[in-house]
């Protein structure tokens, strides 16, 4: 099984930046590399959604419209750690960010079997 820590959030002026990590640890069936990774947000009072993902390969990335050209997502396997650099940020932004995996699907789904705990970010007008 998976573990994933989030880590990065915290409060930011409208137009800065924030990265968000997400650390993958436990013992698992697979490797790092063999997951599609993501992340998805909620804000207060709304629904989760979808935010971005990343091909186990890391040659492929999607977005939700919301946060194109603006937001960035990357990983690096090596440190078993995928990242989602906010650019540009808006109070809309403002959400709980939760990272999550799963094996070798593409694209990820809304119901992935691995999540993170989250991690809160908060952007201010």
């Amino acid at each position: 099984q998976l573990q994933l820590v989030e880590s990065g959030g915290g409060l930011v002026q409208a137009g800065g930046s924030l990265r968000l990590s997400c650390a993958v640890s436990g013992r698992t069936f697979s490797t790092f590399s063999s997951y599609t990774m993501g992340w998805f947000r909620q804000a207060p009072g709304k629904e989760r959604e979808f935010v971005a993902a990343i091909i186990w390969t890391g040659g492929k990335a999607d977005f939700t419209d919301s946060v194109k050209g603006r937001f960035t997502i990357f990983r690096d396997n090596a440190k078993r750690t995928v990242y989602l650099q906010m650019n540009s940020l808006k109070p809309e932004d403002t959400a709980v960010y939760y990272c999550a995996a799963e094996v070798t699907t593409w694209p990820l789904s809304n119901a992935p079997h691995y999540w993170g705990q989250g991690t809160q970010v908060t952007v201010s007008a």
